[in-house]
């Protein structure tokens, strides 16, 4: 099975998240998470790492990454990695494809008119509110 990883990141203050604007399918236009490839033999973890500091500049002295939830697609032999995790201090964002944005956490995620994935950001976004509200 192919492996994927989306990584949801919250800036410091944890109001926004970043989203980048595909440039090319699937989703041409829409906003997605920020993510890529697994290689073969690389931990899952480092792997959303590596995909982080290519797509945005960000590193792992700026934010630590959680596991958050996988989706599995049979039909497409993909299995999708969602990671998530909080910027300790502001950085300059680094594109290297796709346009990058920081959305308000507020935004309606399941709008999948404006938002790729067919709802499940919003549902990422949600799991993750739903965990931290839990932890308080």
């Amino acid at each position: 099975m192919k492996k994927l990883n989306v990584i949801l990141v919250y800036n410091k203050d944890e109001e926004k998240i970043l989203m980048c604007q595909r440039a090319k399918e699937p989703f041409k236009g829409k906003f997605n998470l920020v993510g890529g490839k697994v290689e073969i033999n690389e931990q899952e973890i480092d792997a959303a790492y590596r995909e982080l500091q290519e797509e945005t500049g960000i590193t792992n002295q700026d934010i630590s990454l959680t596991h958050l939830m996988n989706f599995q697609y049979p039909f497409a032999d993909i299995e999708l990695e969602v990671f998530y995790g909080k910027l300790n201090k502001d950085v300059k964002l680094v594109e290297e494809v796709n346009h990058l944005y920081w959305m308000d956490k507020q935004e309606n995620f399941f709008d999948y008119t404006k938002f790729a994935g067919e709802g499940n950001i919003g549902h990422m976004v949600r799991q993750v509110e739903e965990y931290k509200k839990n932890k308080e």
